[in-house]
């Protein structure tokens, strides 16, 4: 769909059991995008986030601070197509 953005993201860093994701999934009702959030088991966080460029670059910005009590050293950012088939953001327990 035109004029809308999709990425994955892998958040790095001491980013599990610190309420990463929680955060992650109140940040996106903030910027008002959809999509998810889960643990992987390398100790990485993904996500998956879609809406429209500005909010999904805040979610990004977001990302890469994160909440106060986790310590992000990097995001890697995939540019995905846009499905369009997300209309919230959940917490995947994967």
């Amino acid at each position: 769909m035109a004029g809308k953005k999709a990425v994955r993201a892998i958040i790095s860093g001491r980013v599990q059991g610190v309420n990463f994701r929680m955060e992650t999934s109140l940040a996106a009702d903030r910027y008002g995008v959809c999509g998810w959030v889960r643990n992987v088991p390398d100790g990485t966080v993904e996500a998956y986030i879609e809406g429209d460029p500005e909010n999904v670059d805040a979610m990004l910005d977001w990302c890469r601070k994160g909440p106060p009590s986790a310590s992000v050293t990097d995001v890697k950012v995939q540019e995905e197509e846009y499905t369009g088939k997300y209309t919230d953001f959940s917490i995947r327990y994967s």
